[in-house]
């Protein structure tokens, strides 16, 4: 264990956050994605839900200050009205860490499957609500 480090964060999953670099990108991946057909690099979480992994990471991953959406979701499929309110919660944990709201792009569901496969790692996660999928691009720490 280290101090300042959620439990959430396993050491492969830290591993992986240090050796991203601007502008790479991490799947957090809900229970239904299929991560290991896509993955290059597959972490598991099983057991976690997406909005606590998220706001551990958040803690220590900066998004990318110089793209108009650092984050990008799964679309829901054309004539699928089934709420999203995660996207709602996603919102409030990264406007928290990021200070100001955040535009998120919204990607038609095989593109994103797609984007999935360019992504540095994919985190297999047990969330289950639908369209919970979320893609993170990396930013830079600026000196202090």
């Amino acid at each position: 264990m280290l101090k300042g480090i959620s439990n959430l964060i396993s050491p492969e999953l830290l591993k992986v956050l240090m050796e991203m670099g601007h502008g790479d990108t991490i799947l957090l991946a809900d229970g239904n994605f299929p991560a290991a057909s896509h993955a290059t690099r597959l972490i598991r979480a099983d057991g976690h839900g997406i909005p606590e992994l998220l706001d551990a990471m958040l803690k220590l991953f900066p998004l990318d200050q110089y793209v108009d959406q650092p984050v990008a979701l799964m679309d829901r499929v054309t004539g699928d009205d089934i709420p999203t309110p995660i996207w709602d919660e996603y919102a409030q944990i990264i406007e928290r860490h990021e200070g100001h709201p955040v535009s998120f792009d919204k990607i038609e569901r095989f593109a994103f499957y797609e984007e999935s496969k360019k992504c540095y790692a994919i985190v297999a996660t047990g969330e289950s609500a639908q369209y919970a999928n979320l893609i993170l691009k990396k930013g830079v720490i600026k000196p202090q």
